[in-house]
């Protein structure tokens, strides 16, 4: 029997990126998988076939993660329509690059809406559930940014600060429950939302895209290589693991050396 066989899993932002790849190793553990996002129908279709080429089932909800009254919706209907909310991955980001005097206050509502207050709502509503089940997992999709701060992204690094500690404070309150809650901390991954930056480097230093990728990992990820999906869905697992019952309130950096420095 798989590690997650008769579990259900909600992986907001999971229609590409880290979210996508949650969603494919959690669906190869044995989970059914409630996925969440952004996309055209043909997109949707594509991921839902991906995870039913895994064996598993799936429910999509098209909920905006800064909208706590669909977040509500999405809770709700996923446990309708699956029967149970198990592991709960918040994955769902965006992003804006600004000094501080130049932020746009719509933006900065935005970015804490999404990246934050998202996981507040999702995990209200969603462990009722799991303690009346006796079982739950949940994960919080953080950053380097979580631990550490870089100029410019003063909502994103206030979003992910604020992420990890929700995620201790979820975890004392769970502490003598079977629900655990802990954060990842991923450095540099080329998700779409790093792509964006990479392209922005290479257009306006005339450098080619290999060169800018190059470039921005060396100015905080001493291996020089991006952290990809598949490795913090690896992380994700162990964490929804037996091994990992102890594990509680953890903020782990998978950054390729960024927070050592």
């Amino acid at each position: 029997m798989k590690l997650l066989t008769g579990k259900v899993a909600l992986v907001t932002g999971s229609t590409s990126g880290i979210g996508l790849g949650m969603a494919e190793a959690l669906a190869d553990q044995g989970a059914d998988i409630v996925l969440n996002g952004f996309g055209d129908p043909a997109t949707i279709a594509q991921v839902e076939k991906s995870i039913h080429a895994r064996g598993a089932k799936t429910f999509y909800h098209g909920a905006d993660m800064s909208k706590p009254s669909e977040i509500a919706a999405l809770i709700k209907d996923a446990e309708s329509a699956m029967g149970r909310i198990d592991v709960l991955v918040n994955n769902a980001g965006i992003q804006h690059v600004s000094p501080v005097e130049d932020f746009p206050i719509d933006k900065w509502d935005a970015v804490i809406a999404i990246n934050l207050s998202s996981a507040f709502h999702t995990i209200r509503a969603a462990l009722p559930g799991m303690k009346a089940r006796g079982y739950g997992r949940i994960i919080n999709i953080a950053s380097a940014h979580g631990l550490v701060a870089s100029v410019q992204k003063i909502a994103y690094v206030a979003a992910k600060h604020g992420l990890v500690g929700l995620t201790k404070v979820v975890a004392l309150e769970t502490a003598q429950t079977p629900i655990t809650c802990n954060a990842i901390c991923p450095g540099w991954v080329l998700t779409p939302l790093v792509q964006k930056q990479v392209d922005a480097r290479a257009q306006s230093h005339n450098l080619s895209q290999d060169e800018a990728k190059r470039q921005l990992l060396l100015e905080k990820q001493p291996s020089g290589e991006f952290v990809t999906p598949a490795q913090l869905a690896g992380l994700a697992v162990f964490l929804c693991s037996p091994a990992a019952d102890q594990v509680r309130g953890v903020a782990w950096n998978m950054d390729g050396g960024w927070v050592a420095q």
